[in-house]
This record gives structure tokens, sequence and C-alpha cells, in this order.
């Protein structure tokens, strides 16, 4: 009978001809991955001895960045292209051999992803483990996670039916499966005998109970077992729920027919010093974070990410958005792949119940639209929906996507990753352009798929600005954006960016090297940043308090303001001894405040629940809680105004000769424009214009113009020129 063996310890890890002894999960690039841009990546090999076992066995790599060969001696048994779903190699030839696996996170032509805001760590990073015991019949090992489907339908009088798709290897006349279905008490509800040839069975449940997302995660246990007139020769379960979800273009997602606003975040699966070679106890955390500020969905950004995590979703309610890695960059040399790993993706987590959509590609147009894009993602938009008929697809566009774009009408439901208030423009903004979309496209079905601002904990003030990477800026757009969000029930969801700080190889932003310093909570997670706060307002029904800003401590002598955030209709603040009571719609402002010299106490009070605060009231403003000048800061460089505040950059006003001075852009254009002679013929032509003129004529989407303008203001010019 089927055995599984963790096969996580001694592994003998091979760096540039350097070995050591690891335990898996790993990853080379844990401390590199998150401080430099040219962390390493390259080949690096796994070795360990298999034992010998009793029946046939396969071993089961859960992940390995991002192509893995599997070598026995200088025998290569198998290798698998992308570095984020499950794979398996039957290793029974080879008991009580050595084992060799190298893996390989370098940039391959042909496998998603190249390029992306995230660090792209090397390694087998999640568990491998070994299935043992098999004979010549069982569940197939080569089909999804099990060889079992199956598919919940709610019936209209309140029954339901699983259908169950059964594939096993070795059955021949005279096998049977055996079904039985149990309730989460343990009590079997339903079974069922066929013949094993038989691929599709069916099981009738009375008075079915739905599974309602954070409400009622309620789960059924399907047992399937393989029979031979022998007896019995393999077993699988499965873990399922009922549910229905619908979306309309005018009002929203519903959730076993009730309306439902999807409040979700963003999640990257790698933490502070561990890179993505996660623990079990670091996916419970992080599910328990995501659950206290409220949310009751998840997007798992930008692929598919470890089976452990569907499964908790799964027991706690979130609903699930799970996706691909084809994201930045189209590449028709990758679409093989792409279709690969959508099919890994959708195979192996078929039978979860808090995945409500399958999402085929991320921002593919940032680099331009090639003119093979759109067919590439129909089709892998038409491969999304033979494997699955039953859950929707989704997109994420960039924002200077243009709403009219023939993008938008792909997918049965859309995102749009939009970040006024940090990159472009006001986060004021954003209600004139979602209600513009909604206007231009009355029957697409429009979520913000992502949105956010940087915070530093170290960056504080009173007063917060764009791109000052402070704490109260990052709340305060957040807040924004939350009251936009609840205010339109034609939106079916939104998905902050992100739910925690995470990797990011590439980035030097404001004095900390290598992250994306968007989340609401740090990247070791160990503290929630003011916008966590904000969202729990908005979001949770456990009753708070918080004062915000509690970390900027010493603030001048003199008038100050203090910000409360809670779920409840009214606050009291004690300072210094005063009180005061107001009203609270999520966040409520006291200003006018006394700081004394010394210590000043906040105490802030809603019904039976309270926070407090210490401030020190100081001569001059602390140096400390301001960016330094001259940090590196991606914001004040991306996105200045399109005159640019520094004639070191390139904008708007520089004439297209201008810009083809620079290697950096001339790059970019000869890439975007590729082998067609006649359209550099036209940019020599044009060269005298200056890029707003042209652009000018040529109508372009004032979003896509604000894009070209921040792009050239990150450009310097040579200093020869």
């Amino acid at each position: 009978m089927r055995t599984i063996i963790d096969f996580n310890k001694g592994w003998k890890f091979t760096k540039e001809g350097v070995s050591a002894a690891v335990d898996l999960p790993h990853t080379w690039n844990a401390s590199d991955g998150q401080n430099r841009p040219d962390y390493y990546r390259g080949k690096c090999s796994y070795e360990k001895e298999l034992p010998v076992l009793e029946g046939e066995s396969f071993i089961e790599i859960n992940g390995a960045n991002s192509v893995a060969e599997v070598y026995v001696g200088n025998k290569k048994i198998a290798e698998h292209r992308g570095g984020y779903s499950m794979f398996r190699v039957n290793v029974t030839p080879y008991y009580g051999s050595v084992i060799r696996i190298d893996v390989d996170n370098s940039d391959f032509v042909d496998v998603y992803p190249s390029t992306a805001d995230f660090t792209f760590y090397g390694g087998l990073y999640r568990d491998v483990k070994i299935i043992t015991g098999l004979g010549k019949k069982r569940f197939s090992l080569a089909t999804g996670r099990n060889g079992v489907f199956v598919t919940p339908t709610v019936l209209g009088n309140g029954n339901g039916k699983l259908e169950v798709k059964v594939f096993a290897d070795g059955a021949e006349a005279g096998d049977d499966v055996v079904l039985t279905l149990k309730d989460a008490s343990g009590k079997t509800i339903a079974s069922s005998t066929a013949s094993a040839l038989e691929k599709e069975l069916i099981l009738e449940i009375p008075d079915v109970v739905l599974w309602d997302g954070i409400a009622n995660p309620y789960l059924y246990e399907l047992t399937c077992e393989l029979y031979s007139p022998k007896g019995k020769e393999d077993e699988v379960t499965v873990k399922t729920g009922f549910r229905t979800i619908t979306f309309d273009a005018e009002k929203g997602c519903f959730l076993n027919g009730r309306h439902i606003k999807l409040k979700g975040v963003s999640r990257h699966q790698d933490r502070l010093d561990k890179g993505n070679a996660l623990s079990p106890e670091d996916h419970i955390e992080d599910i328990g974070l995501i659950l206290e500020v409220g949310a009751n969905s998840v997007r798992l950004a930008h692929y598919q990410q470890d089976e452990r995590f569907y499964s908790l979703a799964d027991e706690k309610g979130l609903l699930v958005w799970a996706e691909v890695p084809v994201i930045s960059r189209y590449s028709p040399a990758k679409q093989e792949n792409a279709k690969s790993q959508l099919t890994e993706l959708i195979t192996q987590n078929y039978n979860h119940p808090s995945i409500f959509c399958w999402g085929v590609q991320n921002e593919i147009t940032i680099g331009g639209k090639s003119k093979n894009v759109e067919p590439a993602i129909r089709e892998l938009n038409a491969l999304a929906h033979s494997l699955d008929p039953t859950r929707v697809t989704t997109s994420a566009q960039v924002m200077m996507c243009a709403p009219d774009s023939s993008l938008n009408k792909i997918t049965d439901i859309q995102g749009y990753n939009l970040y006024y208030g940090w990159y472009v423009e006001k986060y004021t903004a954003l209600g004139g352009w979602l209600d513009n979309f909604h206007k231009t496209n009355p029957n697409v079905k429009l979520c913000l798929s992502e949105y956010g601002a940087e915070a530093i904990l170290r960056y504080q003030t009173e007063n917060g600005e764009q791109g000052d990477y402070t704490e109260e800026y990052q709340a305060l757009l957040h807040d924004h954006y939350a009251k936009e969000i609840a205010a339109r029930d034609w939106m079916w969801g939104s998905y902050v960016w992100n739910m925690f700080d995470f990797g990011a190889a590439n980035r030097n932003e404001a004095g900390v090297k290598g992250r994306n310093n968007k989340g609401l909570v740090t990247f070791d997670r160990k503290t929630r940043k003011d916008s966590f706060y904000v969202y729990k307002a908005y979001w949770s029904d456990e009753k708070f308090v918080r004062i915000l800003g509690s970390r900027y401590v010493n603030r001048p002598i003199g008038k100050t303001t203090v910000t409360v955030c809670s779920n409840a209709d009214e606050v009291t603040l004690s300072f210094n001894g005063a009180s005061f009571t107001a009203k609270c719609d999520k966040t409520v402002r006291f200003e006018d405040l006394e700081i004394l010299p010394g210590e000043n106490k906040a105490v802030v009070t809603a019904g039976d629940v309270k926070d407090e605060a210490v401030f020190c009231g100081v001569e001059a403003p602390d140096p400390d809680y301001k960016m330094p000048e001259g940090s590196a800061s991606f914001v004040k460089n991306w996105f200045r105004s399109e005159g640019g505040d520094s004639s070191a950059y390139y904008s708007l006003n520089d004439r297209i000769g201008t810009l083809l001075k620079s290697p950096e852009i001339n790059s970019a254009i000869g890439s975007f424009l590729g082998t067609k002679k006649s359209l550099k013929r036209l940019v020599f032509l044009v060269k005298p214009f200056k890029v707003s003129t042209l652009l000018k004529l040529a109508r372009i989407d004032p979003q896509l113009r604000d894009i070209a303008a921040s792009y050239l203001q990150t450009i310097p010019k040579n200093k020869k020129q």
C-alpha cells in the first residue's frame, strides 16, 4: 500500500565546486537574493542516496526553481522546466543508488518568467518526498495531484452532486473503485462502487452543507479505494467543498447566491533571510495574519504556490486567485512553457474549493504590446477553460493598458494594477479612472488586482507625502483606496499589493536594497504597519482601536495631530490628561494637540478595547525619521513631472534624436521595434520632434503618456552631451 516518506534531510549541496550538507527546503539565494541585483543565478546540485524500498516508488519534488534535471550516475532520467509546480519521477530501478538533482535558476529563453519585480530564488525550496509501496495497479501519479478529480455541484433542491473522474494505472476488467464521502464529523453520507475502467463516477449528496468562505469553510472528505480480485491495491483521500460563485458586471460577486465583496491581499512566498524555503509554520503564520487583517480572499502572485497553502485556504475559507508566471514580457519562445505551467497549476490544484479563478497573465504588455501577445493569451484562456470548465479565468493588466484594449475582452473577469498616488498622479485620481473604465466597458467584470505604496518603518512624519516612504503616507493612500473600492458594488473585489514586504533583488529604494516595501506587514512578519490597521478597520469584525503613528515617537514641541483607527463608531482619546471623543469613520484625526517637553501619553478607547502610545517632545525634528538626501529612490526618479525637475534626466521635452543618444533608450526602442525596418526608418524621420509633440500628434492615451514621462525620468543623461 501507498506510503509517503519525508525525504528532506541530509542532502549534499554543491555550488561552484563547494559542497555542504543541507536539509530541505533550501535555496542558495536566501541572502544575496535579498540585497543585490547580481545574486547568483546558475546551476547547483543536490545529491542523496535512495533507500531500498518495497514495491514501486516515485520521488516527488514540489518546487525546483526553475529548471531541474534528475540523474542517477551519468544517466539523465527526468527533466522539469518550470520552477513552481510539482513533478514526480519513477525511481524504482535505482534503489540504493545516489540520485542527483541539478537545479538552475538562470534566465532560460523558453521558460517563464524572465523579468519581474521579484527575486527568482534557486533551489529545492519545497518538500521532497518519496511515494512508495505502490503496486502496478494504482491511482495515477502522473495525472494531477493523485489521479482523482472531483467536481462538486450544488443542485437547486439543496442537494449536491459530486462528479469524480478517476485515472487508475493498470486497471483492468474485474477491478473496482469504491468511493466513500464523509462529512465534517466523519459520518459517511454517500458511497458508491463502480468498475475501475469507468472514468466518471457520481455521488448524490442530500442536504449539502455549503463551503461558505470564512463564514463556514465546510469540507467533506472523499476516500477513493482501488480493488482488484486480490484485495485493496491503493487508496487516496481528497478534501472537497460545495459552493457557487458568480460575477456580474453591474452587481459584483456572489458567493452561494449572496453578494460578497472580495477583500483581498496578494502574497509572495518568500521571507527575510529564508527566501522561498518556507516551513509549514511559516505558511500557517501567513494565513493567520491574512485572516487577522480581515481579508476574505488572497491572490497568490505570480506563480503556483505550495500545495500546503491552498489546503490551508480551503480550511480557513479564503477565496484564492491562482495564477501562472506569464508576466511582464511576452515571448513566443515561452508559449509552450506557459501552457505547460498552466496545465500543471490547474491539474495539480483542481480539487481545492478555495480556488475560484485561474490567472493567465500579469502585466504582459508592460514592455509594449507585440502583435502576437493577444493570440497567445487567448490560447491560454482557452486551455484553462478546457482543463476546468467550472472556474472563471482572469488576468491583471498593467495600468498603461488602455481601458478599451481588446485584451480586456479575453478572460471572464478582469483585474487592473493601478498605482495612482505612488507611481503616477495623486491617489485622488483613482475614482475617476474606475468610473471611466466602467463607462467604457459596461460588460467587463472588474477588480483592482494590485495597488499600494511603499513604507519603511524608520521613516515617520505627521503629514505624509507621495514618495516619502513613510507609514503615514502609505496609510493615507490605502484609506482613500479602501473608501473608493467600498463605494462601488459593481467592482467584485480588490487585492492590496502586498500583504508582506518581499524580495526584489533589482530594487534599491530609500536606503533599503533588494526589497519591495509595499507590504502591510514587514518582511520578517514581526511588525504590522499602520496600513494593516486601516484595512482591519474596513474589513474585520474583531473590535479594536489603534493609534497610528505610534512609531513617530520623537515629535517637535508644539502642535501635533494624532490619528486613530478603529472599526468602532466612536472613539475617545486621552492625551496628557485631556479627553476628546469623536465619531470614527475607520480613521479620525485629533488635531491641535499640544506636545510638551518630555513624555506625552496617549490612550484611546472604544468600548472595552484600547491602545496606548507615548510620544517624546523634542526641540527639533528627528532627522532619522526622514529619508536621507541622495538615498536611492525608485519613485523620486521614476515619477517626476513630465518636464522633469532635473536636467540630468530625460523628459518628454527632449527631442527623439536626443533620446537616441542614450544606449539604454536606443536599445529599448530597438527591442520594441524588432526587425521592422519601415518603423525604424520612421523613427529616423521624427528625430527633430519633441517626444511630447509626437505623442500629441499620435493621440497617445494619457496614461501611456504618463508612463513614458515617468520612464524617461529614470534615465540619466550622459554628462558629455
